[in-house]
């Protein structure tokens, strides 16, 4: 349908985005931001999303969460709380909200949709309030993996050995050296085609990277809400 607008959705740990796009990936309505409530209940998250984009109009909603989400449903929210989350089909919950057929998938699923070349086996990180991870087969998103729970570092996972909690604590320096071991263990355990680092984060690596490595940032993945309803 040519007159297709897709409402993306970016839910973060610290801020809320949200754009309209045209069938072909085009900004409509550019990116509006407010901070996530905290409390982060569910509840409030879908009132500041309802509030956010009350003037937007789209025909459909995709959105990014920071979480393991199946089949739309939530089962866990490390940096929103995942006691209050699990079980929330958010998808649903959304299309009650907005009025929408609404889909949710994990927000570095999401973006890495709007980057991948679609060749090969394609991996996305994204470094922020924690570490994000996903995977791609020609274009194809996988089954996704909650890498970031996964020890790396004396009983400490990755969320806490390079989040943004540990980068402000440590400083550039030995969250670099950190960063350098992290994509060493990627590099040896995944055996990636091609990776891909998004997130705010991203732009505090200072040491040579891969040829196959590529920094991307939310824009260049912009039309991974419509990537989406493509899967």
């Amino acid at each position: 349908m040519a007159t297709t607008t897709t409402l993306s959705i970016d839910i973060g740990g610290s801020k809320i985005k949200a754009c309209t796009l045209s069938k072909t990936g085009k900004i409509l309505q550019d990116y509006v931001k407010t901070p996530t409530p905290q409390p982060a209940t569910p509840e409030k998250v879908l009132a500041a999303i309802k509030e956010l984009v009350k003037d937007f109009k789209y025909s459909r909603i995709s959105t990014g969460f920071p979480g393991y989400v199946r089949d739309g449903i939530v089962h866990t929210a490390p940096n929103l709380g995942t006691s209050a989350w699990a079980g929330v089909n958010l998808a649903e919950e959304l299309m009650m909200t907005l009025g929408k057929p609404t889909r949710v998938i994990n927000d570095a699923d999401m973006l890495g949709l709007g980057c991948v070349s679609g060749k090969g086996f394609e991996m996305m990180i994204t470094l922020g309030t924690g570490f994000g991870t996903a995977f791609y087969l020609d274009g194809k998103v996988l089954p996704h993996l909650e890498v970031a729970h996964h020890p790396v570092h004396k009983g400490e996972d990755y969320d806490k050995y390079i989040g943004e909690a540990t980068y402000n604590d440590i400083g550039k320096k030995k969250w670099n050296k950190r960063m350098q071991r992290v994509i060493s263990i990627m590099k040896t355990v995944f055996n990636y085609d091609r990776l891909y680092i998004g997130g705010g984060l991203a732009r505090k690596l200072d040491f040579p990277l891969d040829d196959n490595i590529e920094l991307v940032t939310n824009i260049d993945g912009i039309d991974g809400g419509i990537q989406l309803w493509e899967q």
